[in-house]
């Protein structure tokens, strides 16, 4: 008889993602809603949305979410954890607070949630902690008994992360033509954020130039370059870059950006490239403009063979490290001890954000930290 997974005390988990346009006509109010309050004019965000039309006005994110429930419910159904899955977005529907509105009425008590971000940043942690806080906080002001909110740790160093995009890399670099194969390179790709915003990335003890986000980065991109070596027998140079800035040309920002290290790349006579979009869940619009867009056509300016491989998404080696995430956690709050599963020198990090972790240009209450005001 197949064991029951224990998840207790939870009884719920909630996959909180960012949200995506599903058609033309939600591009701008999406648009509106991910920069509400910055003050950015409306015809920069018709110049943003540009980007979504080109793919019919549809981001593909909310299908990938849609993937991934399928996963995790497949996973947690062969391994006999029983523990029901809801989807809530900050930017799109589903929107977070019907979700746990919903949740709420359905009777839990003890919610875990996943966020679609494995590293420690305040775009990718501490504001979806601010936007579970808004959520409680409305659900507070319609006199509802909140539940209990945990997120689950980042997991940008569990082996279910990093396996598939460690295939990823090898079956890209297989891709390249024969002869410029073992000379190719790897790109490691993320979302570039503000230094400033990067030095204070992570608790305050490792605050510092590019605080958490860039040291979580160079470990899982060192991780998957070794991996890379072990199987090819091929030591590939490799270097962590990034994409996708939107921000004031006067703030600084994490460089390189991508399409500026292929030109490096091509003036130094590599061969080829194969860019690695490590610092993304699944193939969502920066993915696909960014990379298969943009950065694609400067290779081809350049004359420079490139492949991109491929994101996490819904591989069910991912859906299966949820599950051990979700059954360490629960372990943890019964008092348990158990071994989380981190690969190299960082360890696992922590499950509960410290105070001052990826602190906000202006404070505002976040949940599911030391700091909560929902306990």
């Amino acid at each position: 008889m197949r064991d029951v997974l224990d998840a207790t005390p939870y009884d719920a988990l909630l996959l909180l993602s960012f949200g995506g346009p599903e058609g033309p006509d939600d591009v701008i109010p999406f648009l509106e809603n991910v920069t509400r309050g910055r003050g950015i004019p409306r015809e920069r965000l018709k110049e943003v949305g540009e980007h979504y039309f080109l793919f019919g006005g549809v981001s593909p994110i909310n299908d990938q979410n849609r993937a991934l429930l399928d996963a995790l419910r497949k996973d947690f159904a062969d391994h006999g954890l029983d523990l029901p899955i809801y989807w809530g977005n900050r930017n799109w529907a589903p929107y977070l607070t019907d979700t746990l509105r919903e949740m709420t009425a359905d009777g839990h008590r003890r919610i875990l949630v996943l966020a679609t971000s494995a590293y420690a940043s305040y775009s990718g942690c501490r504001q979806y902690r601010e936007n579970l806080a808004d959520s409680l906080a409305a659900l507070e002001a319609e006199g509802l008994d909140l539940p209990k909110v945990d997120k689950l740790r980042h997991y940008f160093n569990h082996e279910g992360f990093l396996e598939p995009m460690i295939e990823g890399v090898v079956r890209s670099l297989a891709d390249l033509p024969e002869d410029v194969r073992d000379g190719a390179h790897i790109a490691f790709s993320t979302h570039s954020i503000p230094t400033a915003s990067a030095d204070t990335s992570g608790p305050v003890e490792g605050h510092g130039e590019g605080g958490a986000y860039v040291r979580q980065h160079l470990e899982a991109a060192g991780l998957i370059a070794d991996a890379v070596r072990e199987r090819t027998g091929v030591d590939h140079p490799w270097q962590l870059v990034y994409q996708s800035r939107s921000g004031a040309p006067h703030i600084p920002w994490l460089e390189p950006d991508i399409c500026d290290h292929l030109q490096t790349l091509h003036e130094s006579g590599a061969p080829a490239v194969v860019i690695a979009p490590i610092g993304f869940v699944s193939d969502h619009m920066e993915v696909l403009y960014d990379l298969d867009t943009e950065a694609k056509a400067k290779a081809e300016e350049l004359h420079l063979p490139m492949r991109r491989s491929a994101t996490v998404g819904a591989d069910p080696r991912f859906a299966a490290a949820v599950r051990d995430l979700i059954l360490e956690r629960a372990a943890t709050e019964r008092g348990e001890r158990p071994t989380p599963c981190a690969l190299g020198t960082l360890g696992a990090s922590h499950n509960l954000c410290p105070v001052g972790c990826c602190p906000a240009r202006a404070p505002r209450p976040a949940a599911a930290g030391v700091d909560s005001p929902y306990a």
